[in-house]
């Protein structure tokens, strides 16, 4: 198998775990780090997806604490996280230099370098990794921005598919109230002003997340995500998802404290 390979110390398990997630980087004598979606692997990836104001990362948080609460080895990777990357995106920004080629081919290597830091090596070594956003929001938003589909899904083809990938539904409207209520000012890029959908900030905002939630609804029967209506309480959100990882758990042989806990959880 041609992938990361991480070193492994001594017969604790609590100490290799430790040192996995501490020093997730790929062995100097690995010719090349993509491997196969398709590749069985040892640990779960689980992504979540939807529009800004969906709910999704509280979900996603949740999801982690009640994994860990399970004694289980948990990573949890963001979006636009790589450290590498990150700088250089964000003066690319500040002088509206990113078209929307340059746009994707940031987030795409983004992606790469926590897929070959992080994710993969993580995966191998039977961890849970959570993604918050994964290749799905790339799929939406650069297709909107005019990015071809084959061209963008080909950047992305060594990806692992998680095993499970959450999307969480809402209203346009209802997204862009949640959004502007904690953040008055929005930004070029963020409210899609690069794309001269409209003068107005605020209402380019909402054209441009209008246009997202129609490439994820395409992407649910075809991608196989979960649609999760996040209009509901969060408890009940976050019952339906555990519900779901619960299965996950249950192939991993600890099914029965999985179930006990998801029992309890909907006592409250």
């Amino acid at each position: 198998m041609i992938g990361p390979r991480t070193k492994r110390r001594g017969n604790g398990a609590a100490r290799r775990s430790r040192t996995i997630e501490k020093t997730a980087t790929p062995s100097s004598n690995i010719k090349g780090w993509i491997a196969p979606a398709s590749e069985p692997r040892a640990g779960r990836l689980i992504a979540v997806e939807g529009v800004d104001g969906s709910g999704k990362s509280t979900q996603l948080h949740l999801l982690e604490q009640w994994l860990r609460h399970q004694s289980l080895n948990v990573f949890k990777t963001e979006w636009k996280s790589s450290e590498t990357v990150k700088e250089i995106t964000s003066r690319g920004k500040k002088k509206g230099l990113l078209t929307p080629t340059t746009f994707s081919l940031l987030h795409a290597t983004d992606f790469a370098d926590r897929y070959e830091r992080n994710i993969l090596p993580l995966l191998e070594a039977g961890y849970f990794v959570l993604a918050d956003r994964y290749v799905y929001t790339a799929y939406a938003r650069d297709i909107v921005r005019g990015c071809h589909p084959g061209w963008v899904r080909k950047i992305y083809s060594y990806a692992a598919k998680p095993d499970l990938t959450f999307y969480f539904r809402v209203p346009v409207d209802v997204a862009v109230s949640r959004i502007l209520m904690g953040r008055p000012k929005l930004k070029y890029y963020e409210a899609g002003m690069d794309m001269n959908l409209s003068n107005d900030p605020y209402e380019s905002y909402r054209i441009f997340q209008g246009r997202i939630v129609e490439q994820y609804e395409s992407m649910v029967e075809s991608e196989g995500l979960v649609a999760i209506d996040a209009n509901r309480v969060i408890e009940e959100q976050q019952l339906e998802v555990r519900d779901r990882v619960t299965r996950l758990l249950a192939e991993k042989g600890i099914g029965a404290m999985a179930t006990e806990a998801l029992q309890e959880y909907g006592k409250r």
